[in-house]
């Protein structure tokens, strides 16, 4: 007679005797070589999450030492009972948060892109997976890294991302309000100047609009002023903060950065001097065209748009606002811009000036 577990398919073998199942079911977990391996973790891999976190660890030969769910409120207690090691971390939602963290309790931390993570993913996505990808792209030696933002760097990030809402909404309000307004025979010039078009829904005595229409159309109005004021006192911040930051102070000598450039990049562009050459940092930006080359063609397509958009956009305007302005100025630094537009497009100049590290570019060297 046969085991009477021979209908398994043969992938997950039977016990082979109650007792050395009932051994396995009741064995106790042994805390003492968990926390002997947990010393001798080098390297981690952390797996962020919202609740539950996955860590993967291994000693310095490369072995498996650690693997290990975790919840939020255990997390730092964990770290804190390890020796100093490298932890590596996607640089994803609250990243920065944990690695100001985990760097306060003695480790190095290491924060890499996502999509330079996911090729280390052997199979699946699971969790345990991802962790274990974070591991082995941390230790590769031509793996690029993420710095780690300050909470007053991410502090002034928060302020530019809340005035790039806010001026997104008033975008939508003025688009929304022209709509409304054109569908009876009211237009007005392009512009964010709508002075005619709000005389016109505050007068009563204008029999175009019906009094419904005018009713909601005010609604608009007042959300259109509310959030203009709202902006405004966005940028005095932004241009008190200038005045009073070293660096962006620095930044705001470059032709065609203001206030809000200035904080943008002093709080996007932590290390600066990491990039070898403006080239690199504009390739960082998606500035640069994105290649498809073979062998002896090369093919240079559009712009790669890879990095921030936010700080992309704010360069390319400042750009374009040296270039018009340098038609206009004596001063060096504004010719030097000319001389380098004359002849070129603006779409293919906007890329190669690079204001934010212009030192490579005109001399100038505004980080310290």
């Amino acid at each position: 007679m046969g085991h009477p577990l021979s209908s398994l398919d043969g992938v997950d073998a039977p016990c082979s005797a109650a007792s050395e199942c009932h051994s396995v079911i009741g064995a106790e977990p042994d805390h003492e070589g968990e926390e002997a391996s947990m010393e001798r973790a080098t390297t981690i891999g952390l797996d962020l999450a919202k609740s539950v976190f996955q860590v993967h660890g291994i000693d310095a030969a490369g072995g498996i030492v650690l693997r290990r769910k975790l919840r939020r409120p255990e997390l730092l207690e964990f770290f804190a009972a390890l020796p100093p090691a490298l932890v590596g971390i996607e640089a994803c939602g609250g990243a920065y948060y944990w690695a100001r963290e985990l760097t306060r309790l003695g480790h190095t931390v290491r924060l890499m892109p996502p999509a330079y993570v996911k090729p280390y993913v052997k199979r699946g996505k699971t969790d345990a997976a991802d962790a274990e990808a974070i591991c082995e792209a941390v230790t590769r030696p031509t793996m690029r890294f993420v710095p780690a933002k300050t909470e007053a760097q991410q502090a002034s990030l928060v302020e530019l991302k809340v005035r790039d809402m806010l001026v997104r909404q008033r975008t939508q309000t003025i688009n929304a309000l022209r709509s409304h307004l054109a569908e009876y025979g009211i237009v007005a010039a392009q512009g964010r100047k709508l002075s005619e078009l709000i005389a016109v829904v505050r007068d009563d005595d204008d029999t175009r609009l019906p009094v419904l229409a005018r009713e909601a159309l005010d609604e608009l109005v007042g959300q259109l002023e509310a959030l203009e004021q709202r902006i405004a006192r966005l940028d005095g911040r932004m241009v008190r903060h200038a005045r009073e930051d070293e660096t962006a102070r620095r930044l705001t000598s470059i032709p065609g950065i203001g206030a809000i450039g200035a904080t943008a990049l002093a709080a996007l562009v932590c290390h600066p001097h990491g990039f070898a050459s403006a080239r690199h940092f504009a390739a960082s930006l998606g500035l640069t065209p994105k290649p498809h080359s073979s062998g002896d063609k090369e093919r240079l397509g559009r712009i790669s748009k890879q990095g921030n958009p936010m700080m992309r956009r704010l360069l390319v305007r400042a750009q374009g606002s040296a270039v018009r302005r340098s038609f206009c100025s004596s001063s060096a630094g504004y010719r030097g811009v000319k001389r380098q537009a004359s002849g070129r497009p603006l779409a293919n100049f906007s890329p190669m000036g690079q204001v934010a590290l212009s030192e490579y570019v005109s001399g100038w060297c505004p980080y310290p």
